[in-house]
């Protein structure tokens, strides 16, 4: 770690332990490059592309890099911070997907288990054929799996993904409401036409809502409080939760109010608001070194400080492709080169992809710009950190450029 850097560190919370730390040259990385991906951003952040960001690269089990860079928020002069607080957003969905494999280690239900097993809402679900305008519905031919649920190839939809019929039905209705409960969300997206045959194509979607309800429903348990008892205190994730207290006022991070690239309004949840829907998609907020801890955990298959907390198989099952060639995959959010694991996308091919990486890497990503990504094959992971929606997609791409440039 360069003295700049070093300098600035601290830790991400008193309750929230540190990895170990290393000069990069140590570690197999390359400081003039890190300081160059470093400077990157701080050139991105002059121009007014992100009030800040904060990055952390690590490799062999500790972290090479970890920088703080520009403002925290864009109306104060508060610094980024290592431990700001940030919406994950869709960062959420890996920590729910794991909690899903857990259950199943227990032996509580099976991959191919129907949906409707635990929401009856969901066994005589139709799907939305759009005919001349109009909705069309026709019967499923087969039930909507767990194992749909966490490839995405449920049926399901998001509101925001596109206008059509369907997605026009979840914008009509209260499923963004964050006062409506993990069950009332489970059963009104149970009553909406699907967008698709359950198993058909990958369509980004509610599907992770859904499945931290069936969570509640085997565990008996609110979503957060399986999940601060299951993953969250054995990683001593102390930061990471579906709200933050007043107390942290002074350590969120906030994006711009209108988009630097298009003028669009930017609004985006309050952290310190105790949500009633603890969104198993996208509610939880949290901290650079906590996602850290889940990040290293998964690196090291499964298990962090002697706390194992999924298998070395089931892992590598997550973050293996489930798609078939079958099933059709029309989106922005899927690289070429990539398929979808079990709550992850899988780089599958070492080109095609407009972004360096190796094969078998598995990573996600959030609406408000986090992003991670863990390379078994390097033994690297990175956590990167901001709230700019409008530039998630060019900065992610920047990252793993700069990333992999510093790799010796």
């Amino acid at each position: 770690m360069n003295a700049q850097t070093a300098t600035a560190r601290q830790s991400s919370s008193p309750k929230t332990p540190s990895l170990p730390d290393a000069r990069p040259e140590t570690i197999g990385l390359s400081p003039a490059r890190l300081q160059a991906m470093s400077d990157a951003f701080k050139r991105e952040v002059d121009k007014g592309t992100l009030p800040g960001a904060t990055v952390m690269v690590a490799r062999r089990g500790q972290i090479g890099w970890f920088d703080a860079i520009g403002r925290q928020s864009p109306t104060a002069s508060t610094a980024m911070a290592h431990d700001s607080i940030f919406r994950i957003f869709s960062m959420t969905k890996p920590i729910v997907s794991v909690g899903i494999m857990m259950l199943i280690e227990d032996g509580h239900f099976i991959l191919g288990d129907p949906v409707a097993k635990f929401i009856p809402e969901f066994a005589n679900q139709q799907v939305g054929i759009e005919n001349n305008g109009k909705l069309d519905l026709v019967p499923v031919k087969r039930q909507m799996t767990v194992q749909d649920l966490l490839r995405h190839t449920s049926g399901l939809t998001y509101d925001h993904t596109g206008n059509g019929p369907v997605q026009q039905l979840y914008q009509q209705s209260r499923l963004r409401s964050r006062k409506i409960t993990n069950a009332e969300h489970a059963t009104m997206i149970a009553g909406m036409p699907l967008m698709c045959q359950p198993g058909a194509e990958w369509n980004y979607s509610r599907s992770t809502d859904v499945l931290g309800r069936i969570i509640e429903v085997v565990s008996g348990k609110s979503l957060g409080a399986f999940l601060t008892e299951r993953i969250l205190a054995p990683l001593q994730m102390a930061e990471t939760a579906f709200h933050t207290a007043e107390a942290n006022a002074g350590r969120l991070a906030e994006a711009y109010a209108t988009d630097p690239w298009n003028g669009d309004k930017v609004q985006l949840f309050n952290m310190l608001e105790k949500p009633a829907m603890e969104s198993g998609g996208g509610g939880l907020v949290s901290t650079t070194m906590d996602y850290a801890r889940f990040c290293q955990m998964l690196l090291n298959g499964g298990s962090l400080d002697g706390n194992r907390i999924i298998g070395r198989k089931t892992l590598e099952l997550m973050a293996s492709d489930h798609l078939t060639a079958n099933v059709k995959v029309d989106s922005p959010l899927m690289p070429p080169g990539h398929g979808f694991g079990l709550g992850f996308a899988v780089r599958t091919q070492r080109g095609i992809a407009p972004f360096p990486g190796s094969l078998g890497q598995f990573f996600w990503s959030g609406m408000a710009g986090t992003f991670f990504f863990i390379d078994p094959a390097e033994d690297l992971f990175t956590v990167f950190m901001m709230q700019g929606p409008g530039q998630r997609e060019y900065i992610r791409n920047l990252l793993r450029d700069l990333v992999y440039a510093a790799v010796e």
